[in-house]
């Protein structure tokens, strides 16, 4: 079988080159020009362990990058939409670039050929059954020629490469036998559990693991905010001693259940908003879930305040860390940007900033928030009066703090 993706960021380069890995022929479609040259070139438009020599290694020959989405789903069997969903003011899912894609695919596609189209991107439950598949059958796409699957992903930036190739499970939201065993057939040389459910409960188990990460986070957050309350409390200490509990089994909960500057990145914040969202317009508005957005919505602010004490009525911060997680560029909705405009409200700060990947796009995307990167650690730290550890890179542990006041809000000291 020939397999399409459309979108080529962190999860649709990942299905692509997964694919072609296992010997399939993939084509990557994308509509940003400047992305689709630099991969053309085997080059990453981002930072991903392994999946440099995988492109390397597959491009022009398993995996073609092209805009010539026309010939790409004419040949394909299966077509993958990996585009951004993301959320607007009222928290709901956005599926202009989804729909879009889709009408490409329905444009394209006017022979005898069945394929089965695969919404990869994050969407609340009840979106495929709702409005993915009346849209799909509206728009000339019927049951003979179109099978309609969710197969969501569980890809941890910094570690997607292993999250695909050696995952947990398989999961196919889907209605029907053909499209069931196509799905089926393209993931069984992984060797992975395969779980055949239907649209909504595919779409719902995405957003479970998700949110229970999320609630994990701000239970951690509010924990470490209580702890600051009380008093004498080595917080740091008390959650690794938490994380020793037996009951935990082999879990590895540390990333999740440990305070920082809250959750960030591309996927926590708009999946947490979208279903507390969806809930809301079918009449439940969760209590737990609601307050879980509403913590993390507070941290920036609680931070900020820290921040400003350390300082002491002085103006220079030294800021080490502005990705949203260390080993990675991504600096979407990354906690660093809230907390630096959270303390811009307090007073006019000078802020000396040093991260080893992500300064260039932090000031591409927050061009409002006012820094000035240094190229080292100990370059930033020697501008400023206090230091704010925003991101937990390894490298922050053995830097040189010149004995100034460290406000630690990775917890990583």
């Amino acid at each position: 079988m020939v397999i399409t993706v459309f979108g080529l960021g962190f999860v649709g380069l990942t299905t692509a080159l997964g694919f072609a890995h296992t010997g399939f022929k993939v084509y990557g479609i994308d509509v940003d020009k400047e992305r689709l040259a630099t991969l053309q070139r085997g080059e990453l438009p981002f930072v991903e362990p392994y999946m440099c020599d995988e492109l390397k290694k597959h491009i022009g020959h398993n995996l073609i990058v092209t805009d010539d989405a026309e010939t790409a789903v004419k040949d394909s069997d299966i077509i993958f939409y990996c585009v951004g969903t993301p959320y607007g003011a009222n928290g709901a899912a956005d599926l202009t670039y989804l729909f879009s894609a889709i009408d490409t695919t329905l444009d394209a596609a006017k022979d005898d050929k069945f394929r089965v189209l695969v919404t990869k991107s994050t969407i609340p439950p009840s979106t495929t059954a709702e409005k993915i598949v009346p849209y799909v059958r509206a728009h000339g796409g019927d049951e003979k020629h179109f099978g309609i699957a969710n197969n969501p992903e569980f890809l941890r930036e910094g570690h997607c490469w292993e999250d695909f190739m050696k995952a947990d499970r398989i999961v196919i939201g889907c209605a029907d036998d053909k499209s069931a065993q196509m799905m089926k057939e393209i993931y069984e040389p992984m060797n992975i559990p395969i779980f055949i459910v239907s649209y909504s409960t595919g779409e719902f188990i995405k957003y479970l693991s998700n949110t229970l990460l999320a609630t994990m986070i701000s239970y951690s957050n509010e924990m470490a905010h209580v702890a600051d309350t009380l008093g004498d409390i080595d917080v740091a200490k008390a959650f690794r001693i938490l994380h020793m509990d037996g009951r935990w089994g082999d879990c590895n909960m540390t990333t999740y259940v440990y305070p920082g500057c809250g959750y960030g990145g591309y996927c926590l914040p708009k999946d947490t908003n979208a279903l507390y969202a969806q809930a809301r317009e079918k009449g439940f508005a969760p209590p737990i879930l609601g307050n879980v957005i509403k913590t993390n919505d507070d941290v920036p602010k609680y931070a900020a305040e820290k921040i400003k004490k350390a300082l002491k009525g002085k103006k220079r911060l030294a800021v080490l860390g502005l990705s949203f997680k260390p080993n990675s560029d991504d600096v979407r909705d990354t906690p660093a940007a809230k907390i630096l405009k959270s303390l811009a409200e307090m007073g006019d700060y000078e802020i000396y900033a040093y991260d080893p990947l992500a300064m260039d796009e932090f000031k591409r995307r927050y061009p409002d928030v006012k820094i000035t990167t240094e190229a080292t650690a100990e370059d930033a730290i020697q501008h400023g009066d206090a230091v704010a550890i925003l991101t937990a890179w390894q490298e922050f542990k053995d830097a040189d703090f010149m004995g100034k006041d460290v406000v630690d809000l990775r917890y990583m000291m």
